[in-house]
């Protein structure tokens, strides 16, 4: 891996079974934040703002509806 496509994890957390993790990506020098819930199976990545990193770092689920990115064409979720 190059220098210039490194992910870097700024900070992680854990509560209830839930993972957020804020990463640098810095080849373009964007915040992304990953949450990964154990318990309920969800998981999503959302692209934040560098002056809202940390509050969506504490809030996810607040941002989610406002900057989670979108999905890949193909990758739409399956109804049960």
């Amino acid at each position: 891996m190059s220098s210039n496509t490194l992910k870097r994890e700024l900070a992680h957390r854990v509560s209830n079974g839930v993972h957020v993790a804020l990463y640098w990506e810095t080849a373009d020098n964007t915040l992304t934040l990953e949450i990964q819930d154990e318990s309920g199976g969800d998981s999503f990545k959302l692209a934040v703002p560098k002056d809202r990193a940390l509050d969506a770092f504490h809030h996810p689920y607040a941002y989610r509806a406002q900057f989670e990115t979108p999905r890949p064409a193909g990758c739409e979720p399956v109804a049960a």
